[in-house]
């Protein structure tokens, strides 16, 4: 088992640990949690080795092998199977085996190296890690591509699937669902609960955090507080807790009141029922969401909107897509990705895009953003229509080299004055308060965009689209850089919001919260979804497991 006792951990001048202690028995699977900077990767580096402990007892059974995934981008031009292959040490010991036997031309050591390759799993290597690429995401078609020709976040699934080809008795998953799309979030949820070894895994997603773990150990105040059970349950036994403190009590009284007056006001009223309905959602979630609120890095709210027309945007026989690269010879056709759309967007929805990764999700976002522009057809957008964009990735609406101050100031400027909400101001003091309200103060607010956090650049993305008073939310993974708590303080504010909501997001916890209809993306096409989330995630699976035994009778076939 592993033992950490009265053990204290400094990085630089700042304790992270002080006196802590935990057990972890083999077999266990652990969720490791608290809030950003309080000492959660820390931690991972004191069990990896990679910092050593100042004071107090920690130790490892000295003949568990241990499997992580690298956080360097892999150069390399190999091909995706046989880089994730060589994830495999086990194998690569035996390969190098049998090359030194075979160097020495010792009979008995080859047959003793033999022996070990083939207990190694020489035989069904590829088969093994092809099965993990395909769970990742990745088509049939680029399991022979080399590493090099892949995105960061493809690479970076890469060595998500080559920690998980290596025999372990300990895993180490320190955000590994953050590039993932839902369909290769399921799949892996399925592939960790089967595995033997012991887990301890950081995430800021809750349910999957409820569908691996049973332990939940949480990083407070220096301490190592450990909890019985998944996510969920540590969160209603912490929440027991706060609920003592008059601090959380009355916070939670306060929203209660909030929430209940919106639905004593509109519950009668069909225009408003949908965002009753959501209100009546969030009060009942309210008592443990509360106190988890009370951690948020800062709570906010999206303002009532000044006009929302209905419906909100209508497309006829629409088709997005991508136009051809700048260098591409003349006559080159766009690239469509989804076409003949016919769908209008109502007030008061709130719709859920789900579609495997590549269908086209983000770029029906984009081009009802008007990020891109449509390929074909029509969309028309009803009078006093105001678009808040999540973009997923968030340099595409900031800019590397400009302050939080100077995106206020010049989106402050770019806001005709007709379009403010009374009392809107655009001087540089209202807006310095206002990113204050965002935990934007002091030097903060005239630091460079380039050098944050992802989570700081997703502020103030949020800052910038409450600002706005938009009556349209289009989010694109909003919660890529979150903690926990702040996504619950999202959630809450989403479903507080007057407004229409279109949400694109592998967080279930964060569309189950908030959407009330899904469409799905899928063939090129964009349709309603008949169903929920769970039946959602089965239809993924059921697709996995296709694409999987597809890829085994075609490397079958090809021996």
């Amino acid at each position: 088992m592993i033992v950490v006792k009265n053990v204290t951990l400094r990085r630089g001048v700042k304790v992270v640990l002080d006196r802590a202690s935990v057990v972890f028995a083999p077999g266990e699977k652990v969720g490791l949690v608290g809030r950003n900077g309080a000492g959660k990767s820390s931690f991972f580096a004191l069990l990896n080795g990679g910092i050593h402990e100042d004071s107090g007892e920690f130790s490892i059974p000295a003949q568990w092998q241990m499997a992580q995934v690298a956080q360097d981008m892999p150069e390399t031009e190999q091909s995706a199977t046989d880089f994730v292959i060589e994830g495999d040490s086990v194998l690569l010991a035996a390969r190098a085996e049998v090359a030194a036997a075979e160097a020495s031309d010792d009979g008995m050591a080859m047959a003793h190296a033999y022996m070990a390759l083939n207990d190694a799993g020489e035989h069904d290597a590829p088969a093994r890690a092809q099965a993990l690429i395909l769970g990742l995401g990745f088509s049939t078609a680029q399991l022979d591509q080399p590493v090099n020709s892949f995105s960061g976040g493809w690479r970076m699934r890469l060595q998500l699937a080559r920690a998980l080809m290596c025999p372990s008795d300990l895993l180490l998953l320190d955000e590994p669902t953050n590039h993932l799309d839902l369909d290769a979030l399921v799949w892996l949820e399925a592939w960790l609960k089967r595995y033997a070894g012991t887990m301890i895994v950081i995430s800021h997603d809750r349910e999957f955090l409820d569908a691996v773990t049973q332990v939940t150990v949480h990083v407070d105040n220096a301490k190592l507080v450990r909890y019985g059970g998944n996510y969920s349950k540590f969160e209603d036994m912490r929440a027991e807790q706060m609920l003592l403190q008059q601090a959380a009590m009355a916070k939670q009284a306060d929203k209660i009141a909030h929430l209940q007056k919106f639905i004593d006001r509109f519950k009668a009223k069909a225009s408003k029922a949908k965002q009753a309905q959501s209100r009546v959602k969030a009060l009942e979630r309210m008592e443990k969401i509360a106190p988890v609120l009370a951690d948020a890095e800062f709570n906010f709210e999206f303002k009532e909107p000044i006009n929302v027309p209905n419906p909100m945007l209508s497309m006829l026989d629409a088709s997005f897509g991508y136009p051809p690269p700048a260098d591409a010879p003349a006559g080159t056709p766009p690239t469509v990705i989804v076409r003949n759309i016919n769908r209008s967007v109502l007030a008061g929805q709130r719709i859920g895009i789900l579609g495997a990764n590549g269908q086209g999700k983000s770029t029906l976002v984009k081009t009802v953003a008007h990020a891109l522009t449509a390929i074909s057809g029509e969309i028309s957008e009803g009078k006093g229509l105001s678009i808040g964009y999540f973009a997923q990735q968030e340099l595409d609406v900031l800019r590397p080299q400009d302050t939080p101050l100077e995106h206020m100031i010049r989106l402050a400027k770019d806001t005709p004055a007709h379009l403010r909400a009374p009392g809107q101001s655009g001087t540089e003091q209202s807006l310095r308060t206002f990113l204050g309200t965002f935990n934007f103060g002091g030097d903060m607010v005239k630091q460079a965009v380039g050098t944050m956090s992802g989570g700081e650049k997703a502020r103030l993305v949020l800052c910038m689209i409450v600002w706005q008073r938009p009556n349209l939310l289009l989010l694109d993974e909003p919660t890529n850089h979150l903690d926990l708590a702040t996504r619950e303080a999202l959630g809450m504010a989403l479903n507080e919001f007057e407004g229409t909501v279109m949400l694109v997001s592998h967080d279930r916890a964060l569309l189950r919260a908030v959407c009330d209809e899904f469409w799905l993306v899928s063939k090129g096409a964009v349709e309603p979804f008949d169903g929920d989330l769970d039946d959602y995630q089965q239809l993924l699976l059921d697709e996995a497991r296709r694409v999987r035994e597809e890829a085994a009778a075609a490397l079958k076939k090809a021996r």
